[in-house]
């Protein structure tokens, strides 16, 4: 017999939150200083409701870089500014490698899917701007629009996903070789660093989730962000390539679409049902936070949100 579902208006996240804490595995990210540095003790989780309400834990007003949970919005951005053809230039096919793995599609020269990192830095090329600075201000625009308030960029983030992310370089050479990529590596670089750096808080990335689990309309401000088709193929495309190699276990334990990040921020859309968001810097091999994961679990069989449940 299935447990009694709890109504989410009345979901104890604090007592969520209290739970995991004590949880000391994992390891914080040491791809940049500000990372590395990051507060192994924050903690928070967050819910966004179909009517506007937010609900939300201890800790989720503190502000963090977004880092890889940026990845959904920025190809829900693509897909709108290519009217869909960003679906032709970017696979969507899990890889079971790791995030940064030097590899494209062997036939096409495509990066395998807009989750990993030669797929962010594709569709970061791909939004409108004539140049990297109009591409960030166009992809800060559309991220606050899905975030429903004003965001901004932590410049100092900024210019050390740049300066250090001699992968991401390696991998925007490798998309320049193959005829993939028309910007120039440095400049397609520059703007996936900016994306990274854009400063969300647990209950704004809550509500980021919620504007595609509903169909692209914000339910804070009412907003169409972006076509419900658009939402549709973004959030499957998390469901089956969001937490990278460890996608598949993900769905099977916990069977949100979602989108994990090195920062140790985890956003979930539920479609038709809610947004939620967990932070907590901890991560584990898969670069998936610790106890982002285990109150993601709790969550989802709690508020009975497992998609194949």
């Amino acid at each position: 017999m299935s447990p009694e579902r709890v109504d989410p208006d009345d979901y104890d996240l604090d007592a969520l939150r209290e739970r995991f804490l004590p949880e000391r595995e994992g390891e914080r990210s040491t791809s940049i200083p500000q990372l590395a540095d990051a507060d192994p003790d924050l903690c928070a989780v967050a819910l966004a409701l179909p009517d506007g309400t937010v609900r939300a834990s201890a800790a989720a007003d503190v502000p963090y870089s977004i880092q890889s949970a940026v990845k959904p919005f920025l190809f829900a951005l693509a897909l709108v500014d290519t009217d869909g053809e960003a679906l032709g230039r970017v696979g969507i096919e899990p890889t079971g490698e790791a995030f940064d793995a030097i590899k494209l599609e062997s036939d096409t020269g495509r990066p395998p899917n807009p989750m990993v990192n030669a797929g962010a830095i594709l569709t970061c090329a791909l939004v409108d701007g004539d140049d990297p600075a109009a591409r960030i201000r166009r992809i800060r625009a559309g991220l606050s629009a899905f975030a429903g308030r004003p965001l901004d960029i932590d410049d100092d983030v900024a210019r050390s996903e740049h300066l250090l992310g001699d992968r991401n370089h390696a991998l925007a050479h490798l998309m320049r070789a193959e005829g993939t990529l028309s910007a120039t590596a440095d400049d397609a670089v520059a703007v996936y660093a900016s994306a990274c750096a854009v400063l969300v808080d647990t209950a704004t990335l809550a509500v980021m989730g919620a504007t595609l689990a509903l169909g692209g309309v914000n339910p804070v401000t009412g907003e169409r962000v972006v076509p419900a088709s658009v939402a549709r193929d973004v959030v499957a495309v998390m469901a089956t390539c969001g937490v990278y190699d460890g996608s598949g276990r993900w769905m099977r334990s916990v069977g949100v679409p979602a989108k994990s990040s090195v920062s140790g921020a985890i956003v979930l859309s539920a479609p038709g049902i809610l947004g939620a968001a967990v932070i907590s810097p901890p991560l584990d091999e898969q670069g998936t936070s610790v106890r982002g994961r285990l109150a993601s679990e709790a969550l989802a069989a709690d508020l009975g949100l497992h998609v194949f449940g």
